[in-house]
């Protein structure tokens, strides 16, 4: 078994209100092995020797940060969608415009670059909301999980892990519209279909798992729910879902059943502990109880939320009836927990006009533990033996961080503090370079490809 040292600087431990100075950090085959805080004059057994050969992680280190929920290819809207007029629905055509572009090909060399965006941000997992099925007139490719395949391949490059959530994606509307024009290619005919698809994508490699998604209540309708969350459960994946992020999702949904999304999915049974609702920004206080008896996790993409003029939704009072938050990227209007987290905080501000709604540590556990949870991966996001090797060690003398104590950094940090980072006892990330991706020129050269 072949081991590695760190002596980190600071490094925030499970269940710290702050960060601890001084902790070594061994790892061997991708696990934590061993967390010795050195302050209080301990040392490990074999003594000065042990110190002598750890890699030195100056600033703070902390578990890796799990993107709950992306869309790789929105990336290339970035910078290209926001100074116009309009609301979501505008903007979803012009993301249509980008989907309508892509083949398995461009599609990796986009998320390539994306995913080794995020290793550069501190993420080590990402969960991404894979719809691109289909080539973009309906019919499949000749493996029919190319486009999956590909998000795969491009995690695997990008030196992170990935949990595809499969999405199953029907209709046009809650009324039962059928796919035309670009969501043609989203479409396997009906929730069997699908399901027969997906069951046939098992990526052999450790880094990838494979789970389900119900793009919305707008995109399968309520009669094919119970298949989707099905295969979910018999499987022991995750199910993610697109949850109230319009008002009018909610409207057509009473208009057609009667009740609201969140309702409709209760009832067929896709709400629970491996669910994680997207979103879930317009609900009612029924949603919030049905939420949080089901224990039913909430993934929270704030910047992608007010980039599209979605609303704020009621975080803390998720928070208080059980759910577990997350965090995600979404839309990839920035790639940065750090903002994504402290916007949590600061959004709940703006709708109290009062302070303190979440603390560091609850923030750190959105970024870290419970983002990994939704994605199925227990096992990480905690610097403790037996955990996965992810580390993430963020600078505390950049112009953002100087003179802030460590506790503060996320409401300090961005993205650009992040130097090293390790996923699974790997380096991926150095001295804020990633290793294996020159990720400036790619992003450049893939975002032209579907784009130019």
């Amino acid at each position: 078994m072949t081991g590695t040292r760190w002596l980190a600087e600071w490094a925030w431990l499970p269940e710290h209100a702050e960060p601890t100075p001084d902790v070594l950090i061994e790892t061997a085959d991708g696990r934590i092995t061993g967390v010795t805080p050195l302050t209080a004059g301990t040392t490990p057994a074999a003594g000065v020797e042990v110190l002598a050969d750890a890699i030195r992680l100056p600033g703070l280190t902390l578990p890796g940060l799990a993107n709950a929920h992306s869309h790789a290819f929105h990336r290339a809207l970035r910078g290209r969608t926001h100074g116009g007029h309009g609301d979501f629905w505008t903007w979803r055509d012009q993301m249509y415009g980008v989907a309508a572009r892509l083949h398995p090909d461009t599609y990796l060399a986009l998320a390539r670059a994306a995913y080794a965006e995020m290793a550069l941000a501190g993420i080590t997992c990402v969960g991404e909301f894979h719809y691109l099925h289909h080539n973009p007139d309906g019919t499949p490719y000749a493996d029919p999980n190319a486009m999956g395949a590909a998000l795969v391949e491009a995690a695997a490059h990008a030196g992170i892990r990935i949990t595809l959530l499969d999405t199953c994606y029907l209709t046009a509307g809650v009324d039962g519209r059928p796919l035309a024009g670009p969501q043609l290619r989203f479409g396997d005919g009906d929730a069997l279909r699908w399901a027969e698809r997906v069951s046939a994508f098992a990526p052999a490699d450790d880094h990838a798992r494979v789970g389900a998604a119900i793009h919305s209540v707008r995109a399968v309708p309520a009669e094919q729910l119970a298949t989707v969350a099905g295969w979910a459960d018999r499987r022991d994946a995750p199910l993610h879902v697109h949850l109230s992020e319009q008002p009018a999702e909610n409207d057509a949904c009473r208009a057609r059943h009667g009740c609201t999304p969140t309702r409709l999915l209760a009832d067929h049974g896709a709400l629970g502990r491996g669910t994680t609702a997207v979103h879930a920004t317009h609900l009612t206080s029924g949603d919030l109880a049905l939420l949080g008896e089901s224990r039913t996790g909430v993934c929270l993409c704030p910047t992608t939320e007010r980039d599209l003029a979605d609303g704020l939704g009621p975080a803390r009072r998720m928070a208080d009836v059980g759910s577990p938050l997350s965090l995600g990227s979404d839309s990839h209007a920035v790639t940065d927990l750090f903002e994504e987290a402290r916007a949590v905080e600061l959004d709940e501000r703006l709708r109290t006009r009062r302070r303190g709604h979440f603390t560091p540590p609850d923030l750190l556990d959105a970024a870290s533990t419970a983002g990994h949870a939704a994605l199925g991966w227990t096992d990480a996001g905690r610097i403790a033996a037996g955990a996965r090797a992810d580390l993430v060690t963020v600078r505390l003398d950049s112009a953002r961080t100087a003179g802030v104590p460590p506790v503060g950094v996320f409401f300090a940090a961005n993205a650009a503090d992040v130097t090293h980072v390790v996923v699974d006892g790997r380096p991926v990330v150095r001295d804020g370079r990633h290793l294996t991706v020159d990720v400036p020129r790619e992003l450049g050269a893939a975002i032209e490809e579907v784009t130019g």
